[in-house]
């Protein structure tokens, strides 16, 4: 879940143990390092591939648990329509990716594509797509959580909405829109398979598929407004602690960092 100001998350799963004094298990590892492959097709279309790139941990560790061999389910039966602003990514690494890492495809384009757009313009941050897709699998397993899918549009159906922050299971946050996203007018809660919270959201939130709205519940704008948050702080996230103080900056939780870190270091070993 993200942090409003850097300072207080939510989160729609499971409890989130806040870190602030407690120790932190060593990450000796910089994930997130995007490399950018381009290809000249028949016709002049350029495909762009978004690589993960990591340095193996100094004392090796067995990975997470890997995640299906397929993608889970999702409607993506017929590709959403082109959009003008929309990034060209290379079908078959797609497939490929989705397959082997487990991935709905529609989420991993979303991924994939914030990070392009953001190596463009903050090419110093170096962000990489399985930084996303971590963040993506913690937060709302790809848009799937709780009964919810990921539609060919890229919404998801059911909406994905956390509990109140309320101070009883995570840090208190007072209404900060009048419920217009969330639905609640007394306290915020994460909205979205990102999982911003309203405040979070009006900072940070942009149009990642092109048509001209900024949507919550949409994993283009939703993504790439999780990859405009990481790369604020103008860090290189090729080094380990700037890529926990980005992450920080979404959850300040050493068991989200955790969580979020092995699930980038699992996806990275696929592209």
């Amino acid at each position: 879940m993200n942090l409003s100001h850097r300072d207080a998350r939510s989160h729609a799963a499971a409890d989130v143990r806040f870190g602030a004094g407690s120790p932190r298990r060593a990450l000796r590892f910089a994930l997130g390092g995007a490399v950018i492959a381009a290809a000249l097709l028949a016709g002049g279309i350029v495909v762009m591939v978004a690589l993960g790139t990591w340095e193996q941990r100094a004392a090796p560790q067995a990975p997470s648990p890997a995640p299906a061999a397929s993608a889970p389910d999702s409607d993506i039966s017929e590709p959403p329509p082109a959009l003008p602003n929309a990034v060209a990514l290379d079908p078959a690494w797609l497939d490929r990716v989705s397959a082997d890492a487990g991935i709905p495809q529609r989420a991993l384009r979303a991924y994939a594509s914030a990070a392009v757009t953001l190596t463009a313009e903050q090419p110093g941050c170096h962000l990489g797509w399985n930084m996303l897709a971590g963040i993506g699998k913690v937060e709302s397993e790809h848009g799937s959580i709780n009964g919810s899918r990921l539609l060919a549009t890229g919404e998801t159906a059911p909406r994905i909405i956390g509990v109140p922050l309320d101070g009883t299971r995570f840090l208190a946050t007072p209404d900060t829109d009048g419920g217009a996203i969330d639905g609640d007018a007394e306290w915020d809660r994460a909205v979205g398979p990102m999982q911003f919270i309203p405040e979070t959201w009006a900072m940070f939130g942009r149009d990642g598929n092109g048509d001209g709205r900024i949507e919550i519940d949409q994993i283009d704008d939703a993504a790439l407004s999780a990859a405009a948050l990481l790369c604020d702080p103008g860090l290189d996230l090729t080094v380990g602690e700037h890529w926990i103080e980005a992450l920080d900056g979404y959850n300040p939780s050493a068991s989200y960092n955790n969580d979020v870190a092995e699930a980038a270091e699992f996806y990275a070993q696929f592209g």
